[in-house]
């Protein structure tokens, strides 16, 4: 019996030695540092991880960044985590930083960058967008009537909705006409065409014969097809010294498909806000503009992706209400919870100042365009709009002076209330931070996105 009640407080002892040690262990390191960490020239971030362990740490370079006023080495220096640590940042660079429980177990890995300040012009700026896509995009199938058959043949060989189409027959697609003329011009010669199409990530042949449409007396394979795009967006920044801009936020994808569009070519121009459709709980609001070709703001679309649209200005003139001078960014770290302001045109081609509340802030290891919850709480944008409208993505979020984010989408149910983008997020697809370090071009970063 004795035995027995000594195996228990032994057990018991032991249970909660491992609680003890499972509680003291250092966790959050895998919470409060990303695998991927920038800070700006210049820049404290205070870390707590709140243990009481020490680890070793140490740095693949030398010069970059320091912990607690202690440079960051090659030879591995110990830390003790009770207290928060203080990481400042001492040159540009990046280092690789390792973290080490007893000089042995490894616990950590991060890749630290130190950027120098950037500071862009925010914009605010309604702009028209043309996208052209690559190829051409399947949006429907029809039945062609022919000798007393009704069918798709395109449907019927397997070419689905969302499907690009990137060549017929060996010729290149540039525009929804040129696979009309191909099809009728092979479908006269009796032939059967050789469409190469784009699914997702996967390339697909398929055979299709075109049949002779008795309502147009052309040959066709019962396809609705589209090449191009375009809306009205909202411009977030640009460089006046590289002319590389970003807008929107978010992805343009087809009305008909929901599918991303793959640019081939593109541009933005200047947009005259005439009206807004008052955005009410479960309808969305809109602005309608009219493009002003060649005017005031001229530029390419060379990239849609998840964080928006990106390309470089040839031109852009001050529009009324513009912000007078460039600004510092903000990283994901200094964006707090609070008021905020956004940029945005809601009459005409004025730029005016909304207030906002940023309400929750997400601490995100990768790249989303859902980074935070905003609401407008600005009356006069309210009265004007009900809150957020399609055509004001892209409207620039600032906070304390520095350029934060973006808007991105509304809530249905609550157009007041919508999610915005980190510009840490939008900088880094718009290949402005290698042009800036010198590690790369914006032809680059073309080339990549091609």
């Amino acid at each position: 019996m004795k035995n027995r009640s000594t195996r228990q407080k032994l057990a018991l002892f032991a249970l909660g030695m491992l609680v003890l040690i499972i509680a003291a262990f250092p966790w959050r390191i895998w919470i409060d540092l990303h695998q991927e960490l920038r800070i700006m020239e210049g820049e404290e971030r205070l870390i707590n991880i709140a243990s009481p362990w020490s680890v070793h740490i140490k740095g693949s370079r030398n010069g970059v960044i320091s912990f607690n006023g202690n440079p960051l080495s090659t030879e591995a220096s110990k830390i003790n985590l009770r207290s928060p640590l203080m990481l400042s940042a001492q040159g540009l660079g990046s280092v690789n930083v390792e973290f080490r429980l007893f000089g042995l177990i490894p616990l950590r890995q991060l890749t630290v960058s130190v950027l120098p300040e950037i500071k862009l012009l925010p914009g605010g700026h309604s702009v028209g967008i043309k996208l052209h896509s690559q190829g051409v995009l399947v949006v429907g199938h029809h039945l062609v009537n022919s000798a007393g058959i009704s069918s798709s043949p395109a449907m019927e060989a397997g070419i689905e909705v969302g499907d690009v189409i990137i060549d017929i027959d060996g010729v290149r697609l540039d525009d929804a006409n040129q696979v009309a003329e191909i099809i009728n011009r092979q479908g006269k010669a009796g032939k059967t065409l050789t469409f190469v199409i784009k699914r997702a990530e996967r390339k697909l042949t398929k055979e299709v014969t075109p049949l002779l449409c008795q309502e147009t007396g052309r040959y066709r394979v019962g396809l609705y097809i589209r090449d191009s795009a375009a809306g009205v967006g909202t411009m977030t920044f640009f460089d006046p010294n590289t002319g590389i801009y970003g807008a929107l936020g978010h992805v343009i994808t087809d009305i008909d498909t929901n599918q991303p569009i793959e640019v081939r070519d593109g541009r933005i121009v200047k947009a005259n806000i005439v009206s807004i459709k008052i955005a009410r709980r479960g309808q969305p609001g809109e602005k309608t503009g009219i493009f002003q070709e060649d005017q005031d703001i001229v530029g390419t679309i060379v990239k849609n992706c998840m964080f928006g649209i990106f390309g470089r200005l040839s031109s852009i003139n001050d529009s009324p209400g513009s912000y007078p001078r460039p600004i510092p960014i903000a990283l994901m770290a200094q964006v707090q919870t609070g008021p905020a302001e956004i940029l945005t045109v809601i009459e005409g081609e004025k730029i005016e100042r909304f207030a906002i509340e940023i309400q929750r802030v997400y601490s995100q290891t990768s790249p989303s365009d859902k980074s935070m919850i905003i609401k407008i709480v600005d009356e006069r944008l309210l009265e004007a709009a009900g809150g957020i409208v399609q055509g004001m993505s892209g409207s620039p979020i600032i906070q304390n002076n520095r350029l934060v984010g973006a808007v991105t989408h509304v809530f249905v149910n609550d157009p007041s209330r919508g999610y915005g983008i980190f510009i840490e997020w939008m900088i880094q697809e718009s290949g402005l931070l290698d042009e800036i370090s010198g590690l790369g071009t914006f032809k680059d970063e073309l080339e990549k996105a091609s």
